[in-house]
């Protein structure tokens, strides 16, 4: 009987942090950040591939190499020798929709192995939300044990939240961010994601709104240093460093930068006081799967998406 296990990982990093500890299996390094750009359903094909690296390489200068994606991919497609799979992501939406692609990839593979899930986030006698990476061994080793089996109805859950986030309507996130599963921080990712629609008033994303807010509140002398604030205080996304810094240069409109000093301008004040809605002027096209940020606006009064005026055709 097979009693070997398929370790699922977020990263390079945790899975060599998870072979140190000489952790038992095989793994599969997920190299994605799907909740940029733009996405498809069905992630084992062609297309999928293909928007991928126009993305990556637009965007961000990143090339994919096709070989090793594929390698890594098709260890899915021998599962018969593994008991369980599983699925190693963190609290923030950068993994979750990593993890519920993952989990909609081995739907869609019809694999049916047991799933379970080791997800970080609170621990114990801690102040700040915790990565996998950030856990020690005892933790690590805590967490393992304490893995949760992901039930038919988590699987549905996964695959529906992907599906709706390859497709034209977001406000049907909107139920599954009160819907009891066993995935704990689903809700605060969604509500994350959802606010990273620009706000009908002041054109800010809720994170682009927390950045300026960092200009206004702290002494900052350089983006560097603003980055650093950047990725402390970003609260449920799990962005990385290429991400932020993108959104830091689209937002320099707001801020000058002389004599070792980055500041608010007027501009960067108004737009904190939502005087002005300037979704326009920050021009930021980004893809969230199935949607351009710049059709729809968040609108907190009403708790959900509405399509921008000027795309309301």
């Amino acid at each position: 009987m097979a009693d070997q296990v398929l370790h699922i990982t977020n990263g390079s990093s945790l899975t060599h942090y998870l072979n140190e500890l000489d952790f038992k299996g095989d793994f599969l390094t997920w190299h994605e950040m799907l909740c940029e750009g733009p996405t498809v359903k069905h992630i084992n094909s062609d297309d999928f591939i293909s928007v991928r690296k126009a993305f990556l390489n637009q965007f961000y200068d990143v090339e994919i190499d096709e070989y090793e994606y594929k390698t890594e991919l098709h260890k899915l497609d021998a599962t018969e020798k593994y008991s369980e799979i599983i699925l190693w992501f963190e609290y923030d939406l950068f993994c979750h929709i990593n993890m519920v692609a993952v989990i909609s990839l081995l739907n869609e593979k019809k694999i049916t192995l047991p799933i379970s899930l080791v997800c970080s986030g609170r621990i114990p006698g801690e102040i700040n939300l915790k990565g996998l990476s950030e856990l020690t061994p005892e933790q690590i080793d805590e967490h393992y044990k304490n893995r949760i089996k992901l039930t038919t109805k988590d699987i549905d859950i996964a695959t529906s939240v992907w599906q709706i986030y390859c497709g034209k309507d977001h406000n049907l996130l909107k139920p599954f961010i009160t819907k009891k599963s066993s995935y704990e921080y689903l809700g605060c990712c969604l509500k994350a994601h959802l606010r990273r629609f620009p706000d009908y008033k002041s054109g800010l994303s809720v994170i682009e709104h927390n950045i300026l807010n960092l200009l206004n509140k702290y002494e900052v002398n350089s983006k560097h240093h603003l980055l650093g604030y950047a990725l402390n205080y970003q609260g449920y996304y799990g962005f990385g460093d290429i991400q932020l810094m993108r959104m830091i240069d689209k937002l320099s409109i707001f801020y000058t930068e002389e004599n070792n000093q980055v500041k608010l301008n007027r501009k960067g004040h108004d737009v904190l006081l939502k005087h002005h809605n300037f979704a326009s002027e920050i021009n930021d096209a980004m893809i969230f799967g199935g949607l351009n940020r710049l059709d729809y606006q968040f609108n907190k009064k009403e708790n959900k998406l509405i399509k921008t005026i000027l795309h309301a055709n």
